[in-house]
């Protein structure tokens, strides 16, 4: 495929919802995703760290700091710890005030939300959604989070698509050597020589650059395909760069706002019609 080209028909761009539909609800809460789900989002991106008692949380920070209204690492918290936090008001919206009591807020807006929770959600929706898991790094868990992780899938209710993504090639390779069944995505900050050519860590066929990794290397699309990987690329929500990715004919978008770029991606010929 060259530069210039886009997306054909027979191959929609998927869009990917960031932290849910996070453009218009508290990244990671339940009401974002469910909000994704309603909008008509193909998947839902979240990230994972595992708390000082061995669960699972969809929170993307080290720290809750900048999300909630308490204050420390989430991996020395316990998950009660972190189900007294307000993780939502700081977001705004009808009728709220940063950091009331939650009491009185809608908890899908304001309660850390565990990623057992999010796949039943996916479980129950009225369509097929997809997951994009990411797992962050470092951290003092290490290995532990991809064990846990893959424990959940196995015994989880979900029947749709589910990739797992990272910046580090250490993480999918635990991945790849449990479950070599689900698909990996190779999340990039920057185009370092060696990928340049398209080429990924053993066995991962996704590629998961930055948007300004195709700014400033739009060929980087068309040698990933020739190498045989897909690219999904991340965060895509303004429409100048949305425009990009259907140029280059990318294979995923991952938005905060899955309900504007599907419209434009429908527009531009890049989904299915209707």
């Amino acid at each position: 495929m060259r530069p210039g080209s886009r997306a054909s028909p027979s191959r929609p761009i998927s869009v990917i919802a960031h932290r849910g539909a996070s453009d218009e609800a508290p990244e990671h809460t339940l009401a974002a995703y469910r909000k994704a789900i309603e909008e008509g989002a193909d998947a839902l991106e979240c990230d994972v760290r595992l708390t000082a008692d061995g669960h699972l949380v969809c929170v993307h920070d080290r720290r809750v700091n900048r999300v909630s209204n308490g204050r420390g690492a989430v991996s020395a918290l316990e998950l009660a710890e972190l189900a007294a936090l307000d993780f939502g008001s700081w977001k705004g919206g009808p009728g709220t005030d940063q950091y009331e009591s939650p009491d009185s807020e809608d908890s899908e807006r304001t309660s850390v939300l565990t990623l057992e929770r999010l796949l039943r959600l996916v479980a129950e929706a009225p369509r097929p959604v997809g997951l994009a898991i990411e797992t962050k790094h470092p951290t003092r868990w290490a290995g532990h989070v991809e064990e846990r992780l893959l424990a959940l899938l196995a015994r989880s209710p979900v029947t749709s698509p589910v990739r797992i993504m990272s910046f580090s090639a250490r993480s999918l390779h635990r991945v790849r050597s449990a479950a070599p069944h689900i698909p990996t995505v190779f999340l990039m900050q920057l185009l370092l020589p060696r990928h340049r050519d398209g080429r990924l860590p053993p066995g991962v066929r996704i590629a998961g650059p930055s948007i300004r990794i195709l700014r400033a290397h739009p060929e980087y699309v068309e040698r990933a395909h020739r190498a045989g990987n897909e690219v999904h690329v991340w965060t895509v929500n303004e429409p100048g760069d949305v425009e990009l990715c259907v140029r280059l004919g990318v294979d995923a978008v991952i938005t905060n706002r899955p309900q504007r770029v599907l419209a434009q991606l429908a527009e531009a010929g890049a989904r299915d019609p209707g």
